[in-house]
């Protein structure tokens, strides 16, 4: 295991997580041969002068602070959870710089969650697998001091305040957990066999104290069928991952391996896909996640997200991490969980 102080995996995670946002944020909706005229050869796309971050970084960054918050009130459990992400989530909504194109579900979820006296199941988009909720997780996948059952019920908590789909929920707690299993200093090569046995062994573990009664919101006769459908979806992309690992061309676009990203086990499939195409040299991991078809700026965003927990703050550039929009905010929760 790699020491995650010394190579500060969480400030390494956050910081990879905005750039790859920053980087991918000017492609996303072109398709690979736009990019390539406008950007050049994908080995050599740089990092644009104002870096600027989408509603990824944003979301991100306010998942990070609820939890911040709600671990400083004590045990991590979910209402001391749930409160300070509504409210974060509400400011985010209300912020002036919210315009970065962010996603349907997460705005009318959030205008719900704004309703103090709204239950969070009664607001959750349950019909949403969008990749909005997995590509904030990252935060939950860092943070010192929780076991197991906190890390996965809070991933999927802060999934379903806006993307209460099962597949969201699975997708999110994949998340979380690949990002703390690199940060702890897992080979990568054995990653993918990790995660597939985690989700087999939570594929009909409904966890009623983080997510009260929300499967009644579906069409699902139990609980235990409702969650399973989410863990089979993602299953499912975690074969077509563990083949594409063994037989893509790096040089060919990952999304027709595992998807364009738009739904959250295929973001969460093809960011992995492109760290795991290029575990050591993280720069070049982000570019090939930014030169895609499909959402590439969340696609990317996972990417660096995942190539920051394995190899720590020092795999960025510091030119451009120097130069990274809300750089400030990313280094604070950062050296918070690497202290």
């Amino acid at each position: 295991m790699v020491n995650r102080v010394s190579k500060r995996a969480a400030t390494g995670t956050l910081v990879g997580l905005a750039l790859g946002d920053a980087l991918g944020y000017p492609t996303e909706f072109d398709d690979v041969p736009s990019i390539l005229a406008k950007c050049g050869p994908w080995r050599e796309m740089e990092l644009p002068q104002r870096a600027f971050v989408s509603d990824d970084t944003q979301m991100t960054l306010a998942l990070g602070r609820g939890l911040r918050t709600a671990m400083e009130r004590g045990y991590l459990a979910p209402k001391r959870l749930e409160r300070p992400l509504r409210e974060e989530f509400a400011d985010w909504y209300h912020s002036p710089e919210n315009n970065r194109a962010p996603g349907r579900t997460c705005l009318t979820a959030c205008a719900l969650l704004d309703d103090e006296g709204r239950r969070w199941q009664d607001a959750s988009q349950i019909g949403s697998k969008g990749c909005g909720a997995n590509m904030r997780v990252a935060p939950i996948g860092l943070a010192p001091g929780l076991d197991e059952e906190q890390r996965a019920g809070a991933a999927q908590l802060q999934s379903a305040l806006t993307h209460g789909h099962p597949t969201a929920l699975a997708a999110s707690d994949l998340t979380a957990h690949a990002v703390h299993l690199l940060a702890q200093g897992i080979d990568p090569a054995g990653l993918v066999g990790r995660l597939r046995s985690y989700a087999l062994h939570h594929r009909t573990r409904y966890d009623h104290t983080w997510l009260g009664d929300l499967w009644t919101r579906s069409q699902d006769p139990s609980p235990e069928h409702f969650i399973a459908r989410g863990w089979d979806e993602c299953l499912a992309i975690l074969g077509r991952l563990q083949e594409a690992v063994r037989t893509v061309s790096p040089e060919t676009d990952p999304c027709l391996a595992t998807g364009e990203g738009w739904i959250a086990e295929e973001a969460f499939a093809t960011g992995l896909l492109c760290f795991l195409l290029f575990p050591d040299e993280p720069v070049t991991a982000l570019r090939r996640a930014a030169c895609t078809a499909g959402d590439s700026d969340s696609i990317a965003c996972l990417t660096g997200a995942f190539a920051g927990a394995w190899l720590g703050a020092d795999a960025w550039p510091a030119d451009w991490a120097g130069r990274i929009e809300y750089r400030e905010d990313l280094l604070a929760l950062g050296s918070l969980w690497d202290a």
